[in-house]
């Protein structure tokens, strides 16, 4: 049972991300600076590497959104690690808006100099232009909603709805260029695939709900075993040494999560730990730290 789910991939780019691609390409003379969403459980997962490439040499500044949800001090490694890396980040929940009055103090920081030479040029005041990049289902709708005061952009929990360049004046001389997200061609890790899966960065229905949540378990089960343990009151599990789908079985037991015969409703018990692991419910957990191989 156990080898099935090891044999598929996640993989998802459909065609209007590679328009988005020439869009963001095209839209680059346009802005002074890039911010980018990342997933602060997944930072290196979540980041588009193509992004990276075609933004390069712009400045730019990093959201590690989803703050709550995260372990904090995993969470302040990732803002050391890109600090050295020579970006900006903060942690952010773009829902509740935590973490955002930051964003426009360091927006005039980071483009200090470019307000220098404007002033300079005889346009001071220009407002400054910043593209908001990410993959989808990071929260870039909702950062840019909570930033413009209106509820100006589209927002929902399917990933890759927001389809055109919009900009959104959100003061102190500030303007936003949103994009719709863009993942990649291909995923050279299949764990980065898993991660965004979890996350819900990639349609549901690339893969199936089990799979998901059997691999799901095969992380939580090393790194957060007291968690599962006290959010599903599972006592006397060997957590090293039993099987993820095993693991979803005795989940689904202790949720009365039963069919015809006795027999264990494992799909809905998939979709209750994926649910319940996407809303915070099993507490702040981070997927990856830096240095991770």
């Amino acid at each position: 049972m156990g080898t099935d789910f090891q044999k598929q991939t996640v993989q998802w780019f459909p065609g209007h991300m590679a328009k988005t691609r020439r869009l963001i390409k095209e839209s680059l003379s346009m802005v002074d600076a890039v911010t980018e969403l990342l997933d602060a459980r997944i930072p290196l997962s979540s980041r588009n590497p193509e992004i990276e490439q075609i933004t390069a040499g712009k400045p730019r500044i990093i959201l590690l959104n989803k703050c709550d949800v995260a372990d904090e001090a995993a969470t302040a490694k990732w803002i050391k690690y890109f600090a050295d890396n020579g970006s900006f980040a903060i942690p952010v929940d773009c829902r509740s808006g935590k973490g955002l009055n930051a964003y426009r103090p360091l927006v005039k920081e980071v483009l200090k100099e470019k307000i220098r030479a404007n002033t300079e040029k005889g346009m001071a005041g220009k407002a400054l232009r910043v593209m908001v990049v990410g993959i989808p289902n990071t929260g870039k709708s909702s950062f840019i909603n909570k930033m413009a005061g209106k509820n100006r952009a589209q927002v929902a929990d399917k990933p890759g709805v927001t389809r055109h360049n919009q900009w959104f004046n959100i003061g102190n001389g500030i303007e936003l260029l949103d994009t719709p997200g863009v993942l990649w061609p291909k995923f050279d890790d299949p764990k980065v695939g898993d991660r965004l899966a979890f996350i819900g960065s990639v349609k549901d229905t690339i893969l199936d709900s089990e799979t998901m949540a059997v691999r799901l378990l095969e992380v939580l089960k090393g790194e957060y075993a007291d968690r599962l343990s006290e959010r599903y009151k599972l006592k006397n599990i060997d957590f090293e040494n039993i099987e993820s789908y095993e693991l979803l079985e005795a989940i689904g037991r202790k949720r009365g999560m039963l069919i015809s015969g006795g027999e264990i409703d494992t799909e809905r018990a998939s979709v209750m730990l994926l649910d319940e692991y996407r809303a915070g419910k099993l507490g702040k957990i981070t997927m990856e730290f830096p240095g991770d191989k």
